[in-house]
């Protein structure tokens, strides 16, 4: 009985850490406003360590991606902690935006590339139109990659934590929903063609 509940306690966990991730500059905002750093670094620092512990990817890639993101997140928190800097965390959004940027502008060059390679988890045969459009859509990925971290690094120069939140914790994210959108509308065009 008792080993039937660690997979749901996991998965619970799992699940906690990655809303909490997502909700990160939603998180700091909340946490400078009203616990300041020192409840804020420590809750970051044990959801960062939990999401190494509990990150599993669908390619070996993407977990390394996941586990130095993780890494990453805790170093800023630790970092902000020690030293009393509360500025740092908001670098958070800029280092997920260019390690992607990193990841998938390397596949472009040593195909094949991000999208393709997570199109043939579902798809294991693709057409060489698909390949040829996996590419593409994972070029215009570094574009935003890069746009959207260049914006976050601004938001992060400006200094205004409010700023930072409504662009990192909003726009970014429905930012990245629209793309999927556009790109899954797009897709469903190019399939029918």
């Amino acid at each position: 009985m008792q080993a039937a509940g660690r997979p749901r306690r996991a998965a619970l966990l799992h699940a906690v850490t990655v809303l909490v991730i997502i909700a990160y500059p939603l998180a700091v905002w909340l946490g400078l406003r009203n616990g300041g750093m020192g409840v804020l670094a420590p809750i970051l620092m044990v959801t960062f360590i939990l999401r190494l512990l509990t990150f599993r990817g669908k390619l070996s890639q993407l977990t390394a991606l996941g586990r130095t993101l993780a890494a990453a997140g805790l170093l800023f928190a630790a970092a902000s902690w020690l030293l009393h800097e509360s500025q740092m965390l908001l670098y958070y959004p800029v280092v997920v935006n260019t390690l992607l940027l990193l990841l998938f502008g390397y596949s472009l060059l040593s195909p094949p590339p991000v999208v393709e390679r997570l199109a043939r988890l579902s798809q294991p045969d693709l057409p060489p139109k698909a390949v040829s459009y996996t590419r593409r859509v994972t070029q215009v990925w570094c574009v935003f990659f890069f746009l959207n971290g260049a914006i976050a690094f601004y938001t992060c120069l400006k200094g205004d934590v409010a700023l930072w939140t409504l662009y990192n914790g909003g726009i970014s994210y429905l930012l990245i929903g629209l793309l999927m959108g556009v790109e899954w509308i797009v897709r469903k065009r190019v399939q029918r063609a």
